[in-house]
């Protein structure tokens, strides 16, 4: 079933009406027509199985014949990515939302090659956030997460303050044992934020930063992963982890 997404406020009563580039995805692309079925969500946890009734120029309307359960995760995770190389953020942030983060955030760290002039970021971010929406609806997630704009790793800190855990990968943390134990922590209502270094790990400063501003080191085994592999690594455990614990 196709899925899209709408403002609460093009919601009204059971009817819910469809504008900008989605019509002439459903009407040219898609070739949908009226009585066929569509999920809508409101982007704010509330995904409705609806019927098209009808299909015009600017517009698209449909009835919605039901509710469905959410897809989302039942804790709140933050990426928080060292800027990589070349188009992999881009890779990172399709990946993540389908493993259920809500937003994901650029960092720029001592060891980022990547160095975004303001112009060229608005142009970037408008593209991560375009493919996180398109991530969300292949993936029938409720919402769509945030693609925040690029901070610093001090303002980065600053930024997950608060979380109820804060990890970050480290490739010199030897052992598992602390990692079983940090993952213990993680539970269902949580705000949680995960760190991940760009190519060439974290500065040895930005991990006295971090362990200072509470975040705690995992590792992630004894291989060293890439950085667009050990975000995902990590998110996995834990949508893993979390979909057990909403399942008890």
């Amino acid at each position: 079933m196709h899925h899209f997404f709408v403002e609460p406020g093009q919601i009204q009563g059971g009817q819910i009406r469809i504008t900008g580039p989605d019509v002439g995805h459903i009407r040219n692309v898609l070739r949908m027509a009226p009585g066929e079925m569509v999920l809508i969500s409101d982007g704010a946890g509330r995904d409705m199985l609806s019927r098209i009734s009808r299909i015009g120029t600017d517009e698209i309307l449909a009835d919605v014949t039901g509710e469905e359960e959410g897809r989302e995760l039942p804790a709140q995770i933050s990426l928080y990515q060292g800027l990589p190389k070349g188009d992999k953020l881009e890779l990172i942030i399709q990946k993540a939302v389908e493993l259920g983060a809500v937003r994901i955030v650029p960092v720029a760290t001592e060891n980022a090659v990547v160095k975004l002039e303001p112009k060229r970021e608005a142009n970037k971010r408008r593209r991560w956030q375009a493919i996180a929406e398109s991530a969300a609806m292949q993936s029938k997630r409720s919402l769509i997460p945030e693609v925040a704009r690029v901070l610093s790793f001090k303002e980065a800190l600053e930024d997950a303050a608060g979380s109820d855990v804060a990890l970050f990968a480290y490739e010199h943390q030897k052992g598992m044992a602390g990692t079983r134990e940090e993952l213990a922590r993680v539970a269902p209502g949580q705000r949680i934020a995960l760190f991940i270094g760009p190519e060439g790990g974290f500065a040895p400063q930005e991990v006295l930063q971090a362990e200072a501003a509470g975040f705690r080191p995992v590792s992630l085994g004894k291989r060293i992963l890439r950085t667009e592999t050990a975000g995902l690594a990590l998110l996995s455990i834990l949508m893993l982890q979390l979909e057990l614990e909403g399942e008890r």
